[in-house]
C-alpha cells in the first residue's frame, strides 16, 4: 500500500486502483497442479482451463498460461482475449450457452475443444463436422463434447448453481428421456468424445460438486459400455471451487476437493479419462486488491459515512447482494500506513462508493479506525471478478490495474522492494466518450 502511494499508483488524481499480487497467482497455480497430481494416474492428459470471465485480462491470462494454465472461454470477446495472450488452441475450452454457428465453426476451424450445450447446438455440428456429401470430417475439429446438467442441487447462491432442477446449462438429465437421448446422441457421433459437467461457484458445497462429478463419470461409463469402446476420453468437470472471503485462510483448497474427488470417483483417476478444469475465482480472489481513497468523511443519523472511489462500478455483487458477497475493509492512512484502532476502539461506520443512488455501500456499519477525508480504503481477496467485470454506472472510469512483486524485506529490518507492472491502463474520458458513440454525435438530429 506505501508503495503504490509512494509510486503515485494512487491519490488525488487516481483515486482508485487495483492491484494484483504476482507470486500469489503462480503460487495459487502451483497448488491446482500439485492437488491433481497427487490423484491421477502417471501420464494422464490434464487440463487446467482458467474461466477468463473471472479475470479477462490479458495480462492475467498470459501470467496464467507461463504457469501451464490454459483458458475457458465464453464469448467470442473472450477468446480474442485468450488468442491475444499467447494461449495455444489446445489450451483453450469454449463453452457458452448461446454459441452462434459462426463462433463454433471459428473454433472448429481453430482446433479448439467445445463443449456443446443442448441438441441444438449438437445438430449445427452436425452440419459443421460433417461434408454435404459423404462420410468422415469435413473439418479437422479440436475435441467436441456435449455438457450435461446433472440436476443434483444448489447452493447458497441461486444464482450461481448451475446444476439445480430447472439452469439454463446443459442437457437436463434427470428429465424424462433426456440420459436415453443423451447415450444415443453419442452412439451416433463417434467423433463426440468428451463428457462436460459444472455444478456451480461459491456457496456450492465441495460434496454437491463431487456429486455432480460422480454423475458425469457415471453417465461416461454408460456410454462407452454402449458404444463398446472408449468413445468418450475425457471428461470435464468445471470449476467453482468457493472462496473463503473471511479471512486470509485459503479454504477450501484444491488438495481438499482433489482428495473429495478421489473417495467419491475413484474411477475418475485411474488413467482411463483425460481431465479438464475450469477453475477461476479460486485462481484470483486472494491475489487482489481493491486501493481507493476516501474523499469525504461525514455522518447521518449519527452514523460515519466515509464516500471513497470503490462502489457499486467495481464491487458490484457485493454493493447489490451483500449477504453473499461480503468484503471484507482495511484502513489505512493517506501514505498507505495502516491505521490503527483509537483508544476508545473502532468505529462502527459506512463505507460507500461514488455512485449516485443511496445504496452504493460496499460495507454497512462496520467497525473500524475511524475514516478521515484523504485516507485509504481497501477491498481484499478482489482479483477475481472485480476487475474485469466494471459496472458503468455514472460512466464512471475502469481503473488502473497494476500487477506487483516483492523483492528482499524479510525478517530483518530492510524494506522490501515492491515492483509494479501495469496490466490496465485508467481508462480516460476520451475513451468514455467514445465508447457512449461520441463519433455519432449528431446521428439522432437528422432522423
Amino acid at each position: 500500500m506505501r508503495a503504490a502511494v509512494e509510486q503515485g499508483l494512487i491519490g488525488a488524481d487516481q483515486p482508485v486502483v487495483g492491484l494484483l499480487d504476482v507470486a500469489g497467482i503462480r503460487a495459487a497455480a502451483a497448488e491446482l497442479w500439485a492437488a491433481f497430481d497427487e490423484v491421477v494416474a502417471p501420464g494422464t492428459p490434464v487440463l487446467h482451463a482458467f474461466a477468463v470471465k473471472a479475470a479477462s485480462l490479458v495480462p492475467v491470462l498470459r501470467l496464467l498460461a507461463d504457469e501451464g494454465i490454459g483458458c475457458e472461454v465464453a464469448s467470442p470477446g473472450e477468446l480474442a482475449l485468450a488468442r491475444a495472450a499467447g494461449v495455444r488452441a489446445e489450451h483453450i475450452v469454449l463453452d457458452a450457452p448461446a454459441k452462434t454457428t459462426a463462433e463454433l465453426r471459428e473454433a472448429i476451424e481453430l482446433g479448439i475443444a467445445v463443449n456443446a450445450d443442448n441438441p441444438q447446438e449438437l445438430a449445427r455440428l452436425d452440419a459443421l463436422v460433417r461434408p454435404r456429401n459423404g462420410p468422415g470430417p469435413a473439418l479437422p475439429p479440436g475435441p467436441l463434447g456435449l455438457r450435461v446438467n446433472p440436476q443434483v442441487g444448489g447452493g447458497s447462491i441461486g444464482a450461481l448453481s448451475t446444476a439445480t432442477a430447472t439452469s439454463k446449462f446443459g442437457v437436463a438429465l434427470l428429465d424424462p428421456g433426456a440420459r436415453e437421448w443423451v447415450v444415443n446422441a453419442f452412439t451416433r457421433r463417434p467423433w463426440l468424445t468428451r463428457l462436460h459437467a459444472h455444478v456451480g461457484s461459491q456457496g456450492c458445497p465441495l460434496e454437491l460438486m463431487a456429486a455432480g462429478v460422480r454423475a458425469a463419470y457415471e453417465l461416461a461409463e454408460e456410454i462407452n459400455r454402449a458404444v463398446g469402446r472408449q468413445q468418450i476420453d475425457t471428461l470435464d468437470i468445471g470449476g467453482g471451487l468457493p472462496v473463503n472471503f473471511g479471512s486470509d485462510e485459503i479454504t477450501p483448497g484444491y488438495r481438499d476437493y482433489a482428495r473429495l474427488l478421489l473417495d467419491t470417483v475413484p474411477g475418475l483417476f485411474d488413467g482411463r479419462y483425460g481431465l479438464v478444469t475450469e477453475f477461476g475465482r479460486s485462481l484470483l480472489a486472494k491475489s487482489g486488491t481493491v486501493l481507493a481513497r476516501v474523499e469525504y468523511a461525514k455522518s447521518a443519523g449519527g452514523r460515519p459515512i466515509a464516500i471513497t472511489h470503490a462502489g457499486a462500478q467495481l464491487a458490484t455483487r457485493t454493493v447489490f447482494a451483500p449477504e453473499s458477497w461480503p468484503l471484507r475493509v482495511t484502513a489505512y492512512d493517506w501514505e498507505g500506513v495502516a491505521k490503527p484502532t483509537g483508544p476508545d476502539g473502532p468505529v462502527a461506520q459506512d463505507v460507500a462508493g461514488p455512485c449516485c443512488f443511496a445504496g452504493d455501500l460496499v460495507a454497512v456499519d462496520r467497525p473500524l479506525p475511524e475514516l478521515k477525508a484523504g485516507d485509504l480504503v481497501a477491498l481484499l481477496d478482489t482479483g477475481a471478478y472485480y476487475f474485469s467485470n466494471h459496472f458503468a454506472y455514472n460512466s464512471l472510469p475502469r481503473p488502473g490495474i497494476y500487477g506487483f512483486s516483492v523483492t528482499g524485506g524479510g525478517s530483518g529490518s530492510r524494506k522490501g522492494h515492491v515492483r509494479f507492472a501495469p496490466v490496465r491502463s485508467p481508462q480516460s474520458l476520451d475513451e468514455i466518450v467514445a465508447e457512449s458513440g461520441g463519433e455519432h454525435m449528431g446521428a439522432l438530429s437528422g432522423l
